[in-house]
């Protein structure tokens, strides 16, 4: 992945290549947006580094990991110590990680995602100001001024008055976002995949669109997946509200780069040798129904642990010793599911 290049003289960092060419004395490299910004510098207006989402390209698996984990949200209510504890390390230990890697602690990182995935909005919907910053899950609008501020050194309203006309994303009906994709993504690639697991009832798929049933907070919505350009995909959610969005775009991104949507249901579609047929009959018997997603092709959620971990699971092609794992997932999987 790039590095940043901050011009001392400007006290702007950009991401190569830029139109502005600043003298080569005058440029000092960071290894991450979050670490630019810690150092004091602002974004570039004219290459825009906050529409991206970049690791350093040689970031360890302990900060890879911590990094996961703060884009779930776990330094929303959570601190340093508790997030290096999940990790069986020292917050000190971790700390160090993150300055010598990232160039950024694991709080400026996290303020610095949510800041950056706040000026998307801002760049492309026409949201209000108080929605994207429960959106970028903001616990308040003084928060979120005072960090949009810090970062971009102006307030929502006057960073809204400098979006391009090309921006603003129209959808008919939903939400439209433009989604970075991880480096290296091969989304036609990644698109075919999914189309060739899909299961009937919760996903919906071609070879250039995805569509899923999802859950928020335990209110069903729909997400609409489609490619955009070589580092973005078009995404279109369908919510009942959008409070923590930013997670939810986390959850795509990870799914686009390979990953699993859900843990549990990854163990689940294992267990049934990836048989759609197995999984579609699971869904539609032990899933929840959901109304109104007709246009769709959908009309559950994925069935969960709690659904599953007393399940009889007769009669829909499983054999007893796949009824008994999935169950003993679900068993395992259920104080996860509770706890939130």
């Amino acid at each position: 992945m790039g590095s940043f290049e901050g011009v001392i003289t400007t006290g702007i960092y950009c991401l190569p290549p830029c139109p502005g060419r600043p003298r080569s004395e005058n440029v000092i490299t960071f290894t991450s947006a979050a670490g630019a910004e810690a150092a004091g510098f602002r974004a570039c207006h004219r290459c825009r580094p906050y529409r991206g989402d970049r690791l350093p390209a040689r970031a360890s698996e302990l900060v890879c990991r911590a990094s996961d984990l703060i884009a779930t949200g776990a330094l929303d209510d959570g601190n340093e110590a508790e997030l290096a504890a999940r990790l069986a390390v020292s917050e000190r230990h971790l700390r160090r990680m993150f300055h010598e890697q990232v160039g950024a602690t694991p709080d400026q990182l996290a303020r610095s995602r949510r800041a950056h995935f706040a000026r998307r909005l801002l760049d492309d919907t026409d949201l209000s100001v108080t929605d994207i910053a429960f959106a970028a899950g903001f616990g308040s609008l003084r928060q979120f001024n005072r960090v949009m501020v810090g970062t971009f050194r102006a307030a929502p309203l006057a960073l809204r008055k400098r979006r391009r006309r090309a921006d603003r994303l129209v959808a008919d009906g939903g939400l439209a976002l433009r989604v970075p994709l991880p480096e290296g993504t091969d989304i036609d690639r990644r698109l075919a995949q999914l189309a060739r697991a899909a299961i009937g009832g919760i996903e919906s798929a071609t070879a250039t669109r995805y569509q899923r049933t999802v859950s928020m907070d335990g209110d069903p919505g729909v997400i609409e997946i489609s490619s955009a350009a070589p580092d973005a995909v078009r995404l279109i959610v369908h919510l009942p509200h959008i409070e923590g969005l930013i997670h939810l775009v986390a959850q795509v991104q990870r799914l686009l780069a390979g990953q699993p949507w859900d843990r549990f249901e990854a163990v689940v579609r294992g267990i049934a040798a990836d048989s759609t047929g197995v999984l579609h009959d699971l869904v539609t018997t032990y899933g929840a129904p959901v109304a109104g997603l007709r246009q769709f092709g959908l009309g559950y959620l994925f069935p969960t642990p709690t659904a599953l971990a007393a399940a009889d699971l007769s009669g829909i092609g499983l054999d007893a010793v796949g009824a008994q794992a999935i169950r003993a997932c679900a068993r395992e999987a259920r104080p996860r599911e509770l706890a939130g």
